[in-house]
C-alpha cells in the first residue's frame, strides 16, 4: 500500500485559493475519519498552513481512479470541487516521500530553509496520531522526515543566514549593537516592508518602537499593532536623541535626512551608534550621511544584496540536500519491503 501526497501550496495556488482549502485543527480528525470510513485511505495526516494544504495518506491503490477519488473528496469538503484540476498536485512513491522530506526541511517553503514548517508538520502528525489515524507506514515516514530535517538543519547551510529584507536588517542591527534589548526603533512611513522590518527587530528583542507617518491615523494603527507609540510626522526628528534604529520608507520626492540635518542630531546623541535603514524608492536619506561618524546607512539594494547572497548559498546547498533526501526515501521504501516492529511516538517526544 503506497504513501501518497495530495495538496496545493504557494507554488501552485494564490492565497485566494489556499484559504478556501484551509482546515482548522478541530476539523482535521473528522475529515480523516471520513476519508477512512469511505475506504479512500487507511492512514492519513492533514497539514494545513497559510502556504499549503496537504494530505499524506496510505491508500490501497495509487491508480488514477483512486487518486482522483481522494482528491475530489478533499476538494468537495472545502466547497471547491471546481478548483481541483490544475490546482492540486498528486505524488506517489517515491516522490511522495521525497516531497514530505523536502517540506520538513523547509526546501519547499516560500522562504527557502525556514524552520516554522517543521513545527507545523509535527503538530499535524500529532493530531493524526492522537486520533489513531496513522499506522506503521505513516509513523515511519514522518519520524524519518523529522530525522532528515534535523540532519539537514545541522549539517548544511540551507537554514542559515538572512533570506529577506527584514531579516537582513535584523542581522545588520545585531552586528552593530550585539543585542537589541536596550535599543529603540523608529519607523518613518508605515509601508508593508517597514512594518515587517520593525516586527523582525521587535521579535529579536528591540525595546520599543515609535511610528510616524503622513497619515497620523495609520501611524496610530500600526503603533498599536506593534505595541509602540505614534508621533506626528512634523515632530519625528525630535525623537532622534533617544532612538537607535530608523526604518524609513516614505514616498517623499526629496531626502528627509541629509548630512546637514543629521550631524547636529548626532552631537545631541553624543555620537551613539545610529543605524539608518532606507527602504524607500526614491531614497529618503542622502548617501552622504554615511560619512558621519557612528552612522550606519543601508538602502534597499544593500539589504537585498545581503539577502541574495545568503539565498545563493542556500541554493548551492540544495543539490547536497536533495541527494540525501533521495537516499533516505529509497532506504525507507526498502524498509517497508521488510517490515520490522515500530513503536510510534509523538513528534515532540
Amino acid at each position: 500500500m503506497p504513501i501518497i501526497a495530495i495538496g496545493l501550496s504557494h507554488h501552485t495556488s494564490p492565497v485566494e485559493v489556499r484559504e478556501k482549502f484551509a482546515f482548522a485543527e478541530s476539523e482535521i480528525p473528522a475529515a480523516l475519519e471520513e476519508l477512512r470510513r469511505r475506504g479512500l485511505v487507511s492512514e492519513g495526516v492533514i497539514v494545513s498552513t497559510c502556504n499549503r494544504m496537504e494530505l499524506y495518506a496510505v491508500s490501497e491503490s495509487a491508480d488514477r481512479k483512486a487518486l482522483e477519488g481522494i482528491r475530489n473528496y478533499v476538494a468537495s469538503t472545502r466547497g471547491c470541487a471546481d478548483l481541483v484540476n490544475g490546482e492540486m498536485y498528486v505524488y506517489s512513491e517515491p516522490q511522495s516521500l521525497e516531497h514530505l522530506f523536502k517540506v520538513a526541511c523547509g526546501m519547499d517553503s516560500m522562504l527557502l530553509g525556514e524552520t516554522e514548517i517543521l513545527g507545523q508538520l509535527k503538530r499535524a502528525y500529532e493530531i493524526a496520531l492522537q486520533n489513531k489515524h496513522t499506522g506503521g507506514r505513516l509513523n515511519k515516514a514522518f519520524q524519518r522526515a523529522f530525522n532528515v530535517a534535523k540532519h539537514i538543519r545541522t549539517s548544511t547551510n540551507i537554514q542559515r543566514g538572512s533570506v529577506s529584507v527584514a531579516s537582513a536588517a535584523v542581522e545588520l542591527a545585531e552586528k552593530i549593537f550585539s543585542n537589541l534589548d536596550q535599543h529603540h526603533v523608529m519607523v518613518i512611513g508605515a509601508g508593508e516592508t517597514s512594518e515587517k522590518t520593525a516586527r523582525a527587530l521587535l521579535s529579536r528583542g528591540a525595546r520599543s518602537v515609535i511610528v510616524s507617518n503622513r497619515s497620523h491615523d495609520r501611524a496610530v494603527a500600526l503603533a498599536e499593532e506593534l505595541g509602540g507609540r505614534a508621533v506626528s510626522f512634523e515632530n519625528w526628528a525630535c525623537e532622534f536623541q533617544n532612538i537607535d534604529i530608523v526604518i524609513s520608507s516614505t514616498s517623499a520626492p526629496h531626502y528627509l535626512l541629509d548630512r546637514a540635518r543629521v550631524e547636529p542630531m548626532m552631537k545631541a546623541r553624543r555620537n551613539r551608534p545610529l543605524l539608518l535603514i532606507d527602504i524607500a524608492v526614491p531614497r529618503d536619506i542622502d548617501p552622504e550621511v554615511n560619512f558621519i561618524e557612528s552612522v550606519y546607512l543601508y538602502n534597499i539594494d544593500d539589504l537585498k544584496a545581503i539577502a541574495d547572497n545568503y539565498m545563493k548559498q542556500r541554493q548551492e546547498e540544495l543539490v547536497k540536500c536533495e541527494g540525501y533526501i533521495r537516499e533516505k526515501a529509497q532506504a525507507l521504501l526498502e524498509g517497508f519491503a521488510a517490515p520490522v516492529s515500530f513503536e510510534p511516538k509523538l513528534a515532540g517526544a
